[in-house]
């Protein structure tokens, strides 16, 4: 391993922030069960709802309608359920749908049974086909049920952004429910839960630099809430049992403390990509960004090298000191083919990596990607030479 690294990888999980980190250590001192009543109680319980507060802030939404999870894949598994409650009352989602180009955690379903789960296709640019969305909503049977819709806000790989208030338009219209999976998107874009956005959002918090293990649940409203995945002894408002992971969420509500106030200033990370983008342009000029022409995340690059396979390319930019993906990291260390690419019509045999950089990345970083990509095309070129 070099001496010297570059960390390119945030869309897989970011550095912990050092708020994160003191706020963690400083719930590590308090002893207390947030549900006992006594004042050490008190101190655990004002504690997290601190930090419901601070997470609720970060998508302006309110702070009773923040259910702490231990992640997005639990969140996710939550909300696509049919089974869901208004008040003493059943109500039934009869039918999924969700996009090709989504996060196995989506994609899988999670409670629905797999015939009552439809995918939308995305176009070549990884956005969604909006008028395959809306037939599909207008051919679904109400009498079974609602429709109930669930997509990435952003995309992992691609870090294509999903035109968030058309889809919420569709959906609406279409009496349905929606759910957008904002583990991306959140801290990178602006998301407001009291304007046209969704009904549900999926956050998670490594991704914007808190602790992992930890994610939420945001509600527009308190009306409808889906029917428990973890029961217990009633916290979170009897939506997902088990006592609260203190550190975590006060971690988390720190690093969403500092998404918030990033969000300002997300221009820089955007100079940091666009000099990624340079890097690549200038040392391989057939290289192919996927998802360019569409908008994107202001940190990640998709990127495809013609001739050079995506997994033979990380290894070199590991050994030279880059830590950059080759598509998601979610798949227990696995490297295959992209859904995402497959999805948006490549070919099977089509890998890219993905460059995702964050505030802290340096430019020291940008200069070892530098040096690593013009290793790679160097031999490149000797490959095609010899040939």
């Amino acid at each position: 391993m070099a001496a010297e690294r570059a960390y390119l990888d945030y869309n897989a999980s970011a550095p912990l922030l050092d708020a994160a980190r003191a706020a963690m250590v400083a719930a590590f001192d308090v002893t207390a069960n947030p549900s006992s009543v006594h004042a050490e109680g008190r101190v655990a319980r004002r504690l997290i709802e601190n930090a419901r507060r601070d997470v609720a802030a970060l998508v302006n939404a309110k702070p009773e309608h923040v259910v702490f999870t231990s992640g997005a894949t639990e969140a996710a598994s939550t909300l696509l359920t049919p089974d869901w409650q208004m008040g003493r009352g059943a109500v039934r989602m009869s039918h999924l749908y969700v996009c090709a180009a989504d996060h196995p955690c989506l994609l899988n379903g999670g409670r629905f049974a797999a015939g009552n789960i439809s995918r939308i296709d995305v176009k070549t640019d990884g956005i969604v086909d909006l008028d395959q969305l809306a037939a599909a909503l207008a051919a679904h049977d109400k009498a079974s049920g609602l429709p109930l819709v669930a997509m990435h806000a952003a995309n992992n790989e691609t870090g294509v952004i999903q035109p968030i208030e058309k889809v919420a338009e569709i959906v609406k219209a279409a009496g349905g429910i929606l759910v957008f999976d904002a583990v991306q998107a959140v801290g990178r874009i602006p998301l407001d839960m009291s304007k046209p956005c969704a009904d549900y959002l999926i956050l998670s918090s490594h991704k914007i630099g808190g602790p992992k293990g930890v994610g939420a649940i945001v509600a527009a409203a308190d009306l409808m809430m889906p029917r428990p995945l973890v029961s217990g002894g009633g916290q979170e408002k009897g939506h997902r049992g088990g006592t609260e992971n203190l550190p975590g969420i006060a971690g988390f509500g720190a690093a969403a403390r500092q998404a918030l106030d990033g969000l300002a200033a997300i221009g820089d990370v955007a100079a940091k990509r666009a000099e990624v983008e340079a890097i690549l342009a200038a040392l391989v000029p057939d290289a192919e960004i996927v998802g360019r022409t569409a908008p994107r995340l202001a940190n990640t690059t998709f990127f495809a090298i013609p001739g050079v396979k995506a997994e033979t390319a990380q290894i070199a930019f590991d050994l030279a000191g880059v830590a950059l993906s080759a598509g998601s990291a979610c798949s227990s260390g696995k490297v295959g083919p992209s859904g995402v690419l497959k999805a948006m019509g490549y070919e099977e045999s089509h890998g890219a990596l993905r460059v995702s950089v964050g505030h802290a990345t340096s430019a020291r970083d940008l200069e070892l990607f530098r040096e690593a990509l013009a290793g790679i095309a160097a031999r490149r070129a000797d490959r095609v030479n010899a040939a």
